[in-house]
């Protein structure tokens, strides 16, 4: 009888102990059979300019150039910045562009060949989650 017990009690916490682990397996089972994006398979690129017509102009290229699938602009930021050897502060716009993550090195590169700067900002980050219908729709629009 006492091993039995012992035996029910052993099987009750290994069972209330692993209630966590299953929700999880369970959830992300259910997360990964209804999402259609693949965590870094899209990113988020930011570029500063100097100014709203510069952004702009970009901005249309690269939608254009099927750089990107979208691109925000974001007005009037402040910038704080070391630039050859002074601390300056500009008045800057920022352009937030969405893309598959392989079109950064092109993007990278259009920006490089098209922006007023001797150093153009262009850093990116992987999308790690977001709104699969979105997300799918940067995909349809931003070609391999």
């Amino acid at each position: 009888m006492r091993g039995a017990l012992s035996f029910f009690c052993l099987s009750l916490l290994s069972g209330v102990l692993m209630l966590p682990v299953l929700r999880w397996i369970g959830s992300r089972s259910f997360s990964m059979a209804t999402e259609t994006h693949l965590s870094g398979t899209h990113s988020a690129a930011f570029v500063t300019c100097p100014n709203d017509t510069v952004a702009k102009e970009l901005a249309r290229g690269i939608v254009e150039k099927k750089l990107a699938a979208c691109v925000n602009i974001i007005p009037q930021i402040t910038s704080v910045y070391e630039w050859q050897g002074k601390i300056e502060e500009d008045t800057e716009v920022l352009m937030m562009i969405k893309t598959r993550s392989s079109k950064i090195p092109a993007l990278a590169e259009y920006v490089r060949s098209n922006h007023p700067y001797e150093v153009a900002e262009v850093i990116s980050l992987p999308i790690d989650q977001g709104n699969p219908p979105y997300l799918k729709w940067i995909g349809d629009v931003v070609p391999e």
